[in-house]
């Protein structure tokens, strides 16, 4: 399974909006975790089996807790029984597909 995620506090107090130390200490979680992941400036993704996943989730959600008084999560997930590597595969058969497009 595959599970995108954002994970941001609300009530922080700062007047700039930055949340920047939050998503830090989410992604260390996540990091931490040993679970094949990947980041970009919107999401973490993250790949493994429903318990462990969520597990993860949790605890990075947890993390951001303690950076403002409310929190806000997205999720989407990808849930593909039998197939794992797919963090990466499925990128790499979109670049193939592109590929095959280009003259």
């Amino acid at each position: 399974m595959l599970v995108a995620f954002s994970v941001a506090p609300s009530g922080t107090g700062h007047d700039d909006g930055s949340v920047h130390d939050a998503v830090a200490a989410a992604v260390k979680v996540v990091r931490d975790s040993g679970l094949p992941n990947q980041t970009d400036s919107m999401f973490t993704t993250i790949e493994g089996d429903w318990d462990e996943v969520f597990a993860v989730v949790k605890q990075a959600t947890e993390a951001v807790a303690a950076f403002g008084s409310r929190v806000s999560l997205v999720l989407k997930a990808d849930i593909r029984p039998g197939y794992s590597g797919e963090l990466t595969a499925k990128v790499e058969r979109l670049e193939a597909a592109l590929d095959e497009l280009t003259p």
